[in-house]
């Protein structure tokens, strides 16, 4: 019963994530979460994932996967050649909220 429960629960905070956070919000946290657990230096997050497995995560397209990638690093977020690494700057926007995310 208490595995339903969780279930439940974990299923209903999926849902208010898609409805009142933006898919490119969404993005930074996921690419985010792959430094969970880990020092939290200055270095960057080197991560190999797909578009196309990020847009499943988030639930959005590749193509929107792709607009926000190449948005983060404009903006100096990311650098993404291949591997993708996660510069801090990310977890500064996502936390403070800024407007420079949102920026088009």
């Amino acid at each position: 019963m208490s595995h339903l429960l969780s279930r439940n629960s974990r299923i209903e905070e999926n849902l208010v994530d898609q409805l009142f956070n933006s898919s490119e919000k969404r993005l930074a946290r996921l690419l985010l979460l792959a430094n969970f657990g880990k020092d939290g230096g200055l270095e960057p997050i080197r991560i190999r994932v797909s578009q196309e497995t990020l847009a499943e995560m988030i639930g959005t397209t590749r193509s929107r996967v792709s607009f926000f990638m190449n948005k983060f690093r404009k903006l100096g977020f990311i650098s993404y050649n291949g591997k993708i690494e996660v510069h801090t700057s990310l977890l500064n926007a996502v936390f403070h909220d800024t407007p420079q995310i949102r920026r088009d």
